[in-house]
């Protein structure tokens, strides 16, 4: 039976929001400190040094992505002028921001899911199939 390897890193970062047409206290002006946690996983390690993606590096990728939106306002961004910038649309924002730098990076290793967190008792996690 073939085994797998998943690594996971964790980032964070300051933004306010407002979420468009929610009818409640969300839609007005607020902030977070969002928490990141990044999944990847491969079944094949690095030949060389025996490793699936190296932490520095993954974590490194994570830190580029989560620094754009880190200390702003996330309605104001590109990603978010039609899209409300919710947990879920972030997660799935930063997933495609990191799966195309990882490919680069580490191709025997794949994204396998992107959460995001308000508060550290809610999440939301974006994955592809």
């Amino acid at each position: 039976m073939a085994g797998k390897w998943r690594l996971t890193v964790d980032e964070a970062f300051c933004a306010s929001h407002q979420l468009r047409n929610y009818n409640g206290k969300c839609e007005h002006l607020h902030g977070h400190n969002f928490g990141v946690t990044v999944e990847v996983e491969g079944s094949e390690l690095d030949p060389a040094v025996e490793i699936l993606v190296d932490f520095g590096e993954l974590k490194r990728l994570t830190r580029e992505a989560v620094g754009a939106l880190d200390h702003s306002h996330l309605n104001d961004l590109p990603a978010f002028t039609e899209h409300n910038p919710s947990s879920e649309n972030l997660a799935r924002h930063l997933y495609r921001e990191i799966r195309d730098r990882l490919a680069a990076l580490a191709p025997q290793a794949r994204l396998r899911s992107v959460s995001v967190s308000e508060k550290g008792t809610s999440r939301a996690t974006y994955m592809e199939d």
